[in-house]
Parts: structure tokens; C-alpha cells; sequence
């Protein structure tokens, strides 16, 4: 299956020269770790919550399988990465980017970049970003394993991203 990018002109911010994007395909980490960096920036960190072969009660989990309520989504990661701003004025690019479809075990679920100035903030705000995302963006997960095939149980109502503590 080739994977479907859709990303739009709008997914860029040009304030804030951020990626929120959603993809349908293996996430570009090493393209995104590049594009997050600027001359400005010395700490790039990155984070990729990827597909594990199990979860709390689902041992042998054998396949994972995102959807997410697009258009609500976008926003939603757009949201986060301008509250990780307000938040952590230092930072430089970010891109919050989640993948949909059918995610192998041990490929990327989910990649957060953050560029700042120093090490400190850019770990901070990488922090707060996925913490965000996991809490305000309309993303499921359904997993296959021994026992079955369900939604993820980790699910929960989503907050918005002003809602989220401060890591």
C-alpha cells in the first residue's frame, strides 16, 4: 500500500513554521529531525511512540490500527503545537505528526520534533507535545492480540491542549 500524505497547505503554520500533519504510511523521522533543525537551534529532540507488542491486560498484541477524526485532528495537533509556543517561547520548529492506517509492530506511531535553543527546553516542550497529543487529539487505536481485537484501553475523552499540565 503506498502511503497517502495529507498534507495540505495549511498543515504548515507560517507563524510558527510548525508540521501537524496526519499520514497514511511510515512516518519520515529522519526527514522531520532535519527539518525541525535551524542555525538558531542547538537541541533537537525527538520522540516516536511506536507500535509495542502488548498493552495493559492484551499480552501477544499482533497488530495496531489508527483512525482519527481528520478533521478535527489537524486542528487539534495545530492547537498543541501553538499552546507548546505559549508555553515554551524559546522553541523553534516542531512538527507533530501521527500516522493512521495499519501501523506495524515496531514502526512509529507517532513522532514529535522540537528545535530550541538549549537542551532543556527542548526536552520540556517535547515532553508536554506528546503529552498533548495524547490527550487532545482525536486519534484511536484498535489492537489485535491473543485474546482478540478491541479499542486501545488507554482510551479516554480528549481535553484541549490548554488543559494539558505542565510536564
Amino acid at each position: 500500500m503506498a502511503a497517502v500524505d495529507r498534507r495540505d497547505e495549511s498543515a504548515v503554520s507560517p507563524a510558527a513554521d510548525d508540521r501537524c500533519e496526519l499520514l497514511d504510511g511510515p512516518l519520515p523521522v529522519d526527514e522531520l529531525r532535519r527539518w525541525v533543525g535551524r542555525p538558531d537551534c542547538g537541541a533537537v529532540v525527538v520522540f516516536t511512540g511506536n507500535a509495542r507488542d502488548h498493552s495493559e491486560g492484551r499480552p501477544d498484541v499482533t497488530s495496531l490500527a489508527y483512525e482519527a477524526y481528520e478533521e478535527q485532528a489537524v486542528p487539534r495537533l495545530r492547537d498543541v503545537a501553538a499552546e507548546l509556543h505559549r508555553r515554551f517561547p524559546e522553541v523553534g520548529r516542531v512538527a507533530l505528526v501521527h500516522r493512521t492506517g495499519e501501523v506495524p509492530l515496531g514502526e512509529e506511531a507517532v513522532v514529535v520534533a522540537v528545535a530550541a535553543p538549549h537542551r532543556a527546553a527542548a526536552f520540556e516542550a517535547a515532553r508536554f507535545g506528546i503529552d498533548a497529543v495524547k490527550a487532545s487529539v482525536p486519534v484511536w487505536k484498535q489492537e489485535t492480540w491473543a485474546g482478540g481485537t478491541d479499542w486501545g484501553a488507554d482510551a479516554r475523552p480528549a481535553t484541549l491542549a490548554e488543559e494539558v499540565p505542565a510536564p
